[in-house]
């Protein structure tokens, strides 16, 4: 198993999460910044986007979805990259691991059972002001750490927001870190400058400068953030048994956020759990956002999709989608309890197949 693992820092993690029991969480939510178009790939319209995370739990549990009539998808150049959903599902399925879903604020609500921490959607960064009450989101996130932890050995946290790197760079950017051509996207054409932009103008808006909020969190999260990042804070640290933070460079704006609200934080407790194609993606650098952080592991798992048939999951290795829905913890997980990665591969070409024809 820990030659399908890249660990990047340390790898003491791997051995410590082996035989514990999972429970898998996806953080969802919106923010109207996912509309500014050509700043996400997560929804075949930017008006679409608002349904995107709904869908992917839907998929996630059912296999299917109740609030849109097809499965979200990433389109470039007129060609479709089914959602990472299809590979949480496949690994979660495969390892019999249970699945949550916890609304921080969707602004379409899924149909199936989810915990509330926050229901109402964040704003469009650029116009600043996003979030009106993210310490109560953190809070709340708090609480449900602490609870769920008792359920389980190990907890698994993913997300689904569309446009998230953009408003993780918001958050970064007013915290006073480097993130220049740092942040990840969904597209292989990464929107570096529009993204930026998008950050500059936010800030502008909410009379804030770069690196101004270094050491006030909740007030940059308001400013240019978005409510799952202080949901996955709050759980995170909520939680009394490792947390494995399942995504990509969102990740490292969670783990800035845990470390200004506690700078005496233990991240050996906590990993960052992504795909190969965000930790080898040659337009954004994970590596470099955590080092400036602390600490922290991440481990990143290839499904090997270029010995795939399905062209959809080929789009990958070209840098569509990449990460999402918290497809690397998910197949993270399932790998712990003795999946390998070639079946993790074969049931997601199995639910392509399935679902979307």
């Amino acid at each position: 198993m820990d030659k399908e693992i890249k660990c990047y820092g340390s790898s003491e993690m791997i051995p410590e999460l082996k035989n514990k029991d999972s429970l898998f969480l996806c953080v969802i939510a919106n923010t109207l910044t996912s509309r500014i178009n050509g700043i996400t790939g997560a929804g075949a319209t930017p008006e679409l986007t608002d349904y995107t995370p709904a869908a992917d739990v839907e998929l996630v549990m059912l296999g299917k979805t109740l609030c849109l009539p097809e499965i979200p998808k990433t389109v470039v150049e007129g060609i479709s990259t089914p959602t990472p959903a299809i590979i949480t599902k496949a690994a979660l399925d495969l390892a019999d691991i249970p699945f949550l879903v916890v609304d921080a604020g969707a602004a379409i609500k899924p149909n199936i059972p989810y915990i509330i921490i926050n229901e109402t959607p964040g704003g469009d960064i650029s116009k600043g002001n996003a979030v009106q009450n993210s310490e109560k989101i953190f809070n709340n996130g708090l609480l449900l750490g602490k609870v769920l932890s008792k359920l389980t050995n190990h907890l698994v946290i993913g997300e689904s927001i569309p446009a998230g790197t953009t408003t993780a760079l918001g958050i970064l950017t007013a915290m006073g870190y480097e993130v220049d051509h740092k942040m990840s996207g969904s597209t292989p054409e990464n929107p570096h400058n529009l993204k930026h932009n998008v950050v500059k103008n936010g800030l502008n808006v909410s009379g804030y400068t770069p690196g101004e909020l270094k050491s006030e969190p909740f007030l940059a999260i308001n400013a240019v953030g978005d409510p799952m990042i202080p949901a996955v804070a709050g759980i995170a640290m909520g939680s009394s048994v490792p947390v494995t933070l399942a995504g990509g460079t969102q990740m490292t704006a969670v783990c800035a956020v845990i470390k200004a609200i506690s700078p005496d934080f233990d991240f050996n407790s906590l990993s960052i759990a992504t795909t190969v194609f965000v930790s080898e993606d040659e337009t954004s650098d994970i590596n470099f956002l955590v080092n400036q952080i602390s600490d922290i592991s991440i481990m990143a798992v290839d499904p090997n999709f270029e010995k795939s048939d399905t062209e959809g999951l080929i789009n990958y290795t070209k840098g569509s989608v990449k990460e999402g829905v918290g497809a690397g913890g998910a197949m993270l997980a399932a790998l712990l309890k003795g999946i390998s990665v070639e079946e993790i591969r074969i049931k997601t070409e199995e639910l392509c197949e399935e679902i979307f024809n």
